[in-house]
C-alpha cells in the first residue's frame, strides 16, 4: 500500500513537472511572438532605454571622483584615492550649516506655499460653470510656464528697479527713498517663491484637474440630492478623490528638498544677498566650475551628499505618507 502511494506522488509529481515545462514553453512562444508581432512598439522604447542608459546611468562612473584626489592631468584612474576626505572636508566647513539652512529655508518656504496653491486652483476651477470663463482663466494662469527662466528674472529685475521700476515709482509716490529688492537679503526668498508661484501655479493645477476629472460624477449628484453644498461636495468628494495624487507630488517634492532651482537661484544671485542666496546647488557650481582652482573632487562629493540625503528623505516620506494616509508612491 505504501509502495502505492509513493509510485503515485512520484508520477503525480513527474506529470506536473511536464505540465509546468509545456506551460513555460508555451509562455515563451506566445512572449515571442508578441514581440515579433508588434515590433514597431519594442523598437519605439530604443531611444528612451538609451537615453537612461547614456545619460543616467553612464554618469554613475564619475562619481568615484568623490572619492579621489582627481586631477585633470592624472584622468580618472590615475588619480589616488582618499576615502571619505571630501565629505569630512564639507561637514567640518564654516559654509556646510549656512548653506543646508538657507537651502531647507527656501524649499521648505516654497512647499509650504506652492504646493497647496495648485489644489485650490483646480478645485475653483472645477466648481466654476461657465465652461468659457474656466478655460480662460487655465489659459492665463498656465501660459507663464513657457515663459523662459532667464526671462522671469528679467521682468523682476525691471519691475523692480530703484531706477524707474514700477514698484518703486508707486513707492515713490508715497514720499518713501527708492528700495533696491533684488540686493536685499531680506526680500530674497519672497521674490523667489512667488515669482515662482506665478510661473508654475496654473501648469502644476493641470495634474489636479485631471484627477477631478475622473471623479465619478454620481457621487455629486448624490450629494446634491442630500442638501450638499458646493464647499462640502468639495471637502468630502473632490478632496478624498485628489487626495493620491496630491501624496505622490508631495513626497515627490520630498525628494528634492535639497535641489534648489539653480538657474533661477543664480541668476537673483548677488554679492549683497549671498547670506540668504548660496544653496547647495549654487555652492557646488561656485567650487567646481567658477573658482580660480576647480575644485572637482569636492564639488562631486557634496554633489553625492546632497542625493543621498534626498534619498533618504524620499524613502522617509514616502514611510509617513503610507502609515499616516494608507497612500504612498511606492
Amino acid at each position: 500500500m505504501t509502495s502505492t502511494l509513493r509510485s503515485s506522488s512520484a508520477q503525480l509529481d513527474a506529470d506536473q513537472s511536464a505540465l509546468d515545462e509545456r506551460v513555460r514553453v508555451r509562455t515563451g512562444l506566445s512572449r515571442r511572438r508578441r514581440i515579433a508581432q508588434s515590433w514597431q512598439l519594442y523598437l519605439m522604447l530604443v531611444p528612451p532605454l538609451a537615453y537612461v542608459v547614456i545619460f543616467l546611468y553612464g554618469p554613475l562612473y564619475g562619481l568615484q571622483i568623490a572619492f579621489k584626489d582627481y586631477s585633470i592631468a592624472t584622468g580618472m584612474t590615475g588619480s589616488p584615492w582618499v576615502g571619505m576626505k571630501w565629505f569630512v572636508e564639507f561637514v567640518e566647513s564654516y559654509q556646510f550649516w549656512p548653506v543646508i539652512k538657507n537651502t531647507l529655508i527656501l524649499n521648505i518656504y516654497e512647499l509650504i506655499a506652492l504646493f497647496p496653491l495648485p489644489i485650490v486652483l483646480s478645485l475653483c476651477l472645477n466648481a466654476v460653470r461657465s465652461k468659457g470663463y474656466g478655460r480662460a482663466v487655465q489659459l492665463i494662469t498656465y501660459a507663464p510656464h513657457f515663459i523662459s527662466t532667464v526671462v522671469v528674472v528679467g521682468i523682476l529685475f525691471m519691475v523692480l528697479s530703484p531706477q524707474g521700476g514700477l514698484i518703486n515709482q508707486l513707492v515713490g509716490l508715497f514720499g518713501h527713498e527708492p528700495i533696491d529688492f533684488m540686493s536685499e537679503p531680506g526680500y530674497f526668498r519672497h521674490l523667489y517663491v512667488w515669482s515662482g508661484a506665478w510661473q508654475t501655479l496654473g501648469w502644476s493645477a493641470i495634474i489636479y484637474l485631471a484627477a477631478l476629472a475622473g471623479i465619478d460624477p454620481q457621487l455629486h449628484e448624490a450629494a446634491r440630492i442630500d442638501g450638499a453644498n458646493i464647499l462640502r461636495r468639495m471637502w468630502h468628494i473632490e478632496l478624498p478623490g485628489i487626495l493620491p495624487v496630491a501624496i505622490t507630488l508631495l513626497v515627490l517634492n520630498m525628494g528634492s528638498m535639497l535641489s534648489s532651482g539653480f538657474e533661477k537661484v543664480l541668476l537673483m544671485q548677488n554679492p549683497l544677498n549671498e547670506e540668504v542666496s548660496q544653496v547647495l546647488d549654487t555652492y557646488v557650481y561656485q567650487i567646481g566650475l567658477n573658482s580660480p582652482v576647480a575644485q572637482f573632487s569636492y564639488a562631486t562629493a557634496i554633489g553625492l551628499f546632497k542625493s543621498v540625503i534626498a534619498l533618504i528623505m524620499l524613502l522617509g516620506a514616502n514611510y509617513l505618507a503610507r502609515r499616516a494616509a494608507k497612500e504612498s508612491l511606492f
